[in-house]
């Protein structure tokens, strides 16, 4: 599987696949999820709220609307919004987003840092959870994976572990 860090927003990636990190309760309030369902509206967070509640360690794939990337991918960090993240459900949303992935065909998906900072984790183990995860994890798709963020310290986090 090929991997690449860019920087920059990861609503704006042209990919198959966007991960954003939710909660259970698939509530759109905090982080990417809000920023999706500003653009999105509301019909965006109705889709996944229809599925609620949605496991930690699990994920639930959706039409991506007017972005430029096929679908979204929800996989909840947390049970409930303001709650803080562990390295294990970091690591939990990761894997479900790329099984999700195998399982809609999506040969290129967008990650961003998850977890970190205010949250509850440094940006260098929540890149080296989501890293692990995508180099452990074998299957034809996705069959690669971006690592994006707008944060500077959380780009440099993935290309440490990242060669160019």
């Amino acid at each position: 599987m090929q991997i690449e860090v860019r920087g920059g927003d990861i609503l704006d990636f042209d990919v198959d696949g966007l991960v954003i990190p939710t909660n259970s309760l698939g509530t759109m309030v905090e982080g990417i999820a809000a920023r999706a369902r500003e653009r999105l509206g509301a019909a965006c967070e109705e889709a996944v709220t229809l599925h609620a509640p949605i496991a930690v360690g699990a994920a639930l794939v959706t039409g991506a609307g007017a972005l430029r990337a096929r679908s979204l991918i929800h996989a909840p960090l947390v049970e409930v919004p303001g709650t803080r993240v562990s390295v294990e459900s970091i690591r939990r949303a990761t894997r479900a987003s790329l099984l999700a992935a195998t399982a809609h065909a999506l040969e290129r998906i967008a990650i961003p840092g998850m977890g970190y900072g205010d949250l509850g984790v440094s940006e260098e183990e929540a890149s080296r959870a989501i890293i692990d995860e995508v180099r452990a994890y074998k299957s034809a798709h996705p069959v690669a994976v971006i690592l994006v963020d707008e944060d500077e310290v959380m780009c440099q986090a993935f290309s440490a572990q990242v060669p160019p």
